[in-house]
């Protein structure tokens, strides 16, 4: 129930008070964002742990001016590859072979599948797919972040295209996917802080099919 506990304790802080979060706590919550899962292992995403506060002013205006941009202890920018390349494909199947010390026919029969598949189709179709497991390891950080009784505000409300120019990832062959500010609660300032949590009811959210 813990885990529950802390769930239910969260929610989307919309005013931050600048206080660090302690680096154990942020490698936990990176940690739990290594540790999802993702399509076929590949891991098509970087994040992007923002400290500087130069950095994270550059970032506010066109992150519609959010506050909790600036007064967040870390700013995490979660990039998903532009585009699946045989380079990337093969690179987590070579480690994957190197880790666990062997090679499976089976594996590597699955590895010329993808091979055949994702760097044939339109780069924006595997940015969108790219993107979706981003999405999977943003909430495992969002959940991990909770566990450590730390806030984190989910934001997709900012401009992609000038948060990649800041940020250099084009060059890398990443684009924004989404952004999580990490750090403390001002309950003072935060209109949202003592509201109670809606969620649909459970007969209306989950459909048992027996």
């Amino acid at each position: 129930m813990e885990l529950l506990d802390k769930l239910k304790w969260r929610y989307a802080a919309k005013a931050m008070n600048g206080e660090k979060v302690s680096e154990d706590k942020i490698e936990r919550i990176l940690e739990a964002a290594r540790l999802a899962p993702t399509s076929s292992g590949l891991q098509p995403f970087e994040i992007f742990v923002i400290k500087n506060q130069a950095i994270k002013e550059q970032i506010k205006p066109v992150a519609w001016n959010q506050s909790v941009i600036t007064d967040c202890s870390h700013l995490l920018v979660f990039a998903a590859w532009d585009t699946y390349t045989a380079e990337r494909i093969n690179h987590m199947f070579d480690l994957t072979n190197e880790i666990r010390g062997f090679k499976n026919e089976g594996w590597e029969n699955y590895r010329q599948m993808l091979l055949s598949m994702y760097p044939q189709k339109d780069p924006e179709e595997n940015f969108n797919h790219a993107a979706r497991q981003a999405y999977i390891a943003f909430t495992e950080a969002l959940t991990a972040a909770a566990f450590e009784g730390v806030d984190a505000t989910p934001l997709e409300g900012f401009e992609p295209d000038a948060v990649d120019k800041i940020l250099g990832l084009r060059e890398k062959g990443l684009r924004s996917a989404v952004m999580l500010p990490i750090g403390y609660r001002k309950e003072d300032a935060d209109w949202l802080v003592n509201l109670v949590k809606v969620r649909k009811p459970m007969e209306e959210l989950v459909t048992v099919i027996d």
